[in-house]
């Protein structure tokens, strides 16, 4: 049985309180299967795969997500780990579901960091019940996940921008409030030194971004999007991210367990 299987209060109550949490070694025995999909992935990049420099800047910053149906160490990551009991934990939720993988690599000299975002605006899903894990598969240091404490609880959520363009990604409107400036505005800012097989969770409301990877190592991520109980489909102003096209699902329906498996519960 998992050592993860019971998570100590202490994590479930930092989760709760702040949106985020860091939990060691999760993920330690499945590094190697991860790294193994992340070169698979490089080598045939899917649908959504984006390359997120613009010309001239230096390095480079790949990611892609929705690949998990076709990259084998995905999918028994997905369904092998202790994730989806870790995620029932935090979350307060005995059904745990499936939304997507997503994978993010910063070579070497990518000095390009990734913009402050809450990851909820972009998704067609909301609820009190969802949970990102963020795994470094290479020893993280100053190429660090940022997390704003707290925002998981901001009355507005931000806007949504686009990385490469920096525009909006929908209408601007009284129903969103502009991405902030957390380190000019003395936000309290989580930030942890990570070794490959750690994970921070975070709730998908939770303000973050990360640090440019100036180092002479690569930083290698996979994220992992689960939902529980109370995560619905909602419409948005615009295309969400991912779009998951002709999905057909309505506003108020949980997301259809054929694209998005239940994982537990």
């Amino acid at each position: 049985m998992s050592s993860y299987t019971h998570l100590p209060d202490s994590d479930v109550e930092a989760y709760q309180r702040d949106g985020a949490v860091l939990i060691r070694g999760v993920l330690e025995e499945f590094v190697d299967q991860l790294r193994s999909g992340v070169d698979r992935n490089l080598g045939c990049p899917g649908t959504y795969a984006a390359e997120n420099l613009q010309e001239g800047e230096g390095g480079r910053f790949f990611d892609d997500y929705c690949n998990w149906t076709r990259i084998p160490e995905f999918e028994q990551v997905i369904r092998q780990s202790p994730l989806a009991d870790v995620a029932s934990q935090l979350m307060g939720s005995a059904r745990v579901q499936l939304f997507h993988d997503h994978v993010l690599v910063k070579e070497p000299g990518t000095s390009k960091a990734t913009p402050w975002h809450q990851d909820s605006p972009y998704y067609f899903v909301e609820g009190q019940h969802t949970v990102s894990f963020w795994c470094p598969l290479d020893p993280v240091d100053t190429a660090s996940l940022r997390l704003v404490a707290g925002s998981h609880r901001w009355e507005r959520p931000v806007l949504p921008v686009r990385w490469l363009a920096e525009d909006d990604f929908y209408p601007d409107s009284d129903a969103w409030q502009p991405v902030p400036d957390p380190d000019a505005q003395g936000m309290p800012v989580l930030e942890w030194a990570m070794q490959p097989g750690d994970v921070v969770a975070f709730d998908f409301r939770t303000l973050h971004g990360a640090r440019g990877n100036t180092t002479d190592r690569r930083r290698r991520a996979f994220s992992l999007r689960l939902i529980g109980e109370d995560a619905r489909f909602v419409e948005r102003p615009g295309p969400s991210s991912p779009p998951f096209p002709g999905h057909g699902m309505t506003p108020g329906q949980r997301l259809r367990e054929d694209w998005f498996p239940v994982l537990r519960g």
